[in-house]
């Protein structure tokens, strides 16, 4: 294997006492692959300031301040985030999203009384207008 040179030894990166990590998967699996440098930077902000589940809740006003975003710089990045499965929001809260797959339940589908406010797929939404069970 070979040995990486350290080019400046005196700054060697430790963990810090906080918590906070980027998963290398992130390059490895491509997801950043398309992500627009708006996106990028509020995804890079929202694990820095993640608790160890993922979990933030930086008021709108604050995240634009902090990354000199529009209102809608922000809300186009929050939504592209959302879309390729990195992040959920439920104003005001975000959660960093596990890169792991995510098993799918062989239980049935719950109803959508009790899905409020979850996200749903393209299809129950479809079959909740059409009526179809």
């Amino acid at each position: 294997m070979k040995t990486k040179p350290l080019l400046c030894p005196e700054r060697l990166r430790h963990v810090p006492r906080q918590f906070s990590w980027i998963d290398q998967r992130l390059v490895g699996d491509r997801h950043l692959k398309g992500r627009t440098p708006r996106a990028l930077t509020l995804y890079l902000f929202l694990c820095t300031v993640a608790d160890a589940q993922g979990s933030s809740y930086y008021s709108d006003e604050s995240t634009r301040g902090m990354l000199a975003f529009s209102p809608e710089e922000l809300r186009a990045a929050r939504t592209e985030l959302v879309t390729c499965g990195l992040i959920a929001y439920r104003s005001p809260f975000y959660q960093v999203l596990s890169l792991d797959p995510v098993a799918v339940a062989a239980s049935p589908t719950p109803s959508a009384e009790s899905r409020m406010g979850e996200a749903r797929s393209v299809g129950d939404i479809l079959r909740l207008m059409m009526k179809v069970p």
